[in-house]
């Protein structure tokens, strides 16, 4: 008799991807040693998402295409959505799944071997990215973890994570009861692992690979690699957002907005220096604690 296959319920999150979610879609279905079941929400889009996407689901058993919703506006509202409005208490798993990467054939089956020992309820892995001129690079996530990690940056690409029906339920109803103060948030990656962290849930991150993301024009969260990159993520530190992003969420989790969290968006040397002696607790990789002190101490804390 064959062994009983772990259910995961996938979440789906899309948005103008006919260019690329039949692929995305056909790596999920290639998942070895686990029965999927997929969950496609789809932000009103202009390309004919809705339609091949419905008519996927047709022609898929264990392929679901929720109801319209209305326009969210971004990825992390969809992905909130089908927290909420996906019933995950059958599964095993739940996972996320953007509508552009292309999933390694063992790419949950290595999630599973991790939660199923029970020590971790989340699980994220590096990724590797991959450009249409055919460069790719490891992306490196899997640096350890340190206590305040959560409330600066997320596990890695909410592609990867996979959450254990504990995890899973209990961050459904911390969203359906927040619905309205979540709606702020601007990453979903970010919260889930701020949550899962913040509420005593052990994470695990591998550091290998499980999947090819995909870099194009249209990523709305890409690979942070590269001047542009850069630029781009100095800006939203300068006009503010970052640091709301990391009030919102601490205020969200109940972590009572803690002292390294007032430090850090102060400004000013004494602040600085205050931060200097916890820093190694905020980010996991060196390079990123340099960088925050470096963005507190020449940051003047607009928008506060």
């Amino acid at each position: 008799m064959p062994l009983k296959q772990p259910k995961i319920a996938i979440l789906l999150a899309a948005h103008d991807g006919m260019a690329w979610i039949e692929e995305q879609l056909n790596s999920i279905q290639a998942q070895i040693d686990v029965d999927v079941c997929i969950y496609i929400s789809v932000d009103p889009s202009t390309d004919g998402t809705e339609a091949w996407c419905a008519n996927y689901a047709d022609e898929h058993a264990n392929v679901v295409l929720m109801p319209n919703a209305g326009r969210f506006g971004g990825a992390a509202r969809n992905f909130f959505r089908l927290l909420r409005d996906v019933d995950v208490s059958a599964f095993d798993y739940v996972a996320f799944s953007d509508q552009d990467d292309i999933w390694h054939r063992d790419k949950l089956t290595r999630a599973v071997s991790v939660l199923s020992t029970g020590t971790y309820a989340g699980y994220s892995s590096n990724v590797t990215a991959f450009w249409e001129d055919g460069r790719r690079m490891l992306i490196d996530k899997a640096q350890p973890q340190v206590k305040w990690d959560y409330l600066f940056e997320a596990a890695g690409p909410g592609c990867t994570y996979v959450l254990t029906p504990a995890l899973a339920v209990g961050l459904r109803a911390y969203i359906s009861k927040e619905w309205d103060n979540v709606q702020a948030v601007a990453l979903h990656d970010w919260f889930c692992y701020a949550f899962a962290r913040s509420k005593g849930f052990s994470w695990f991150i591998d550091p290998l690979s499980g999947l090819d993301y995909r870099q194009h024009s249209s990523n709305q969260i890409g690979v942070n690699s590269g001047l542009a990159s850069a630029m781009t993520r100095l800006k939203s530190v300068r006009n503010g957002w970052w640091f709301t992003q990391i009030r919102l969420i601490a205020s969200l989790l109940d972590t009572t907005r803690p002292s390294i969290v007032r430090d850090s968006e102060e400004g000013g040397i004494l602040s600085v220096l205050k931060f200097l002696f916890v820093i190694s607790k905020c980010r996991r990789r060196t390079r990123d604690r340099l960088a925050l002190l470096l963005i507190c101490l020449f940051r003047g804390a607009p928008g506060r």
